[in-house]
């Protein structure tokens, strides 16, 4: 039997913390536990997002993630790897961008 490909974690952003800009070869899901937080998919608005709330990011989309500027955030965040990679991570999310300003 080959061993699991899927990967997960639970991972606590304080506020203002983000992500930088990622994606992943087999989409990914978020299940938001705790706080409030921030997502962003390449070319869309910033979603705010809470406990409660599974969000699913398609393969290979450009996307952000994080805690609001005033609020800390945890979620689990579950993927699966392609060829022994669960992602790519990519350039810092510029304050503008997380200020949805850009």
């Amino acid at each position: 039997m080959n061993p699991s490909r899927t990967f997960g974690a639970s991972v606590t952003f304080e506020p203002g913390a983000r992500t930088t800009w990622h994606t992943h070869p087999l989409g990914q899901a978020l299940i938001v536990t705790a706080g409030i937080g921030w997502i962003q998919q390449w070319g869309s608005q910033i979603q705010e997002i809470r406990p409660g709330d599974v969000v699913r990011i398609p393969p290979r989309v450009k996307h952000w993630h994080g805690a609001t500027a005033t609020t800390a955030m945890t979620h689990i965040a579950i993927q699966e790897a392609l060829n022994g990679s669960p992602g790519n991570w990519m350039e810092q999310v510029s304050d503008e961008q997380y200020e949805g300003r850009s």
